[in-house]
């Protein structure tokens, strides 16, 4: 069991003091009952928490001292294939047609964005880039695919005729 000096004591509580998280208090609590000579089930007990965040607390502490007591942040993009600045610069290679009332089309993009990002990737994540890039205008389809030009060209020579 480590120790602390009076100094580190004497912050710890000053720390007590500051407006912060919960669980920011609660582990800089553990680490002072640690110096007041309680053991770590003694503490979990008392905290009304499992031995492992306890121990957690004290292990940070120890290695890193007040600043690893603090609570770190969550959430982000963990997941994203290029940083939003990447996707940006992608987009504005394309910015400058789609500006000039020309459409963009997904399949140059969406192979530029593979090629940038160096494997396969589905449509749905460059309609996503797009939604999170603020591009709201996507490539209407001209026709359908399995359409029948002959019986669209018959339909025009009759469908309106008036008797």
């Amino acid at each position: 069991m480590i120790k602390c000096a009076k100094g580190q004591i004497q912050r710890l509580k000053t720390a007590l003091r500051w407006k912060m998280a919960a669980g920011q208090r609660q582990r800089i609590q553990m680490v002072l009952l640690r110096e007041s000579g309680m053991t770590q089930p003694l503490i979990a007990a008392a905290m009304g928490v499992p031995l492992t965040p306890v121990n957690r607390a004290h292990m940070a502490y120890d290695q890193d001292g007040l600043e690893a007591l603090k609570p770190r942040p969550s959430g982000g993009r963990n997941r994203g294939n290029m940083t939003l600045r990447e996707e940006e610069a992608l987009l504005a290679r394309f910015a400058k047609a789609a500006g000039g009332g020309k459409m963009l089309n997904i399949h140059d993009l969406k192979a530029a964005c593979e090629k940038a990002i160096g494997h396969e990737t589905s449509k749905s994540t460059i309609y996503n880039l797009l939604a999170r890039q603020g591009w709201r205008k996507l490539m209407p389809r001209p026709f359908h695919p399995r359409r029948d030009i002959a019986a669209w060209n018959a339909f025009k020579k009759t469908a309106f005729q008036i008797p």
